[in-house]
């Protein structure tokens, strides 16, 4: 395994695990939302919406990522390209994940 090789395994483990950690706060309702709907929000509406949803789907979104990174970073340090195969379906995942849960939100918040 050559240097380069090397440093970015550690790089693609650290965005991995950076990743996982803004997931575990985000399910905890903890730190900056990282979420369009809230960015995009008015002040006035950031105080008012329920953040929580919002939360729960970056948490479960930052994890996915993670675990993509994860793949990514073991599919380098192993040299084996075949490990790549299995970040399809999880960036896939992620994708659809974060399409059908906005979705869910919007319809929640219209019955409100």
């Amino acid at each position: 395994m050559t240097t380069a090789e090397i440093i970015l395994g550690i790089v693609l483990f650290a965005v991995a695990a950076l990743l996982v950690i803004a997931g575990i706060r985000s399910f905890q309702n903890r730190g900056y939302l990282f979420n369009n709907a809230y960015i995009y929000a008015s002040e006035e509406e950031r105080k008012t919406m329920d953040k929580r949803p919002y939360y729960r789907q970056s948490g479960v979104v930052f994890l996915l990522l993670g675990l993509l990174f994860t793949i990514i970073g073991i599919s380098v340090v192993l040299q084996n390209g075949k490990i790549c195969l299995m970040e399809v379906p999880v960036g896939a995942a992620a994708i659809i994940y974060a399409i059908a849960s906005s979705v869910q939100i919007s319809r929640n918040g219209k019955d409100s």
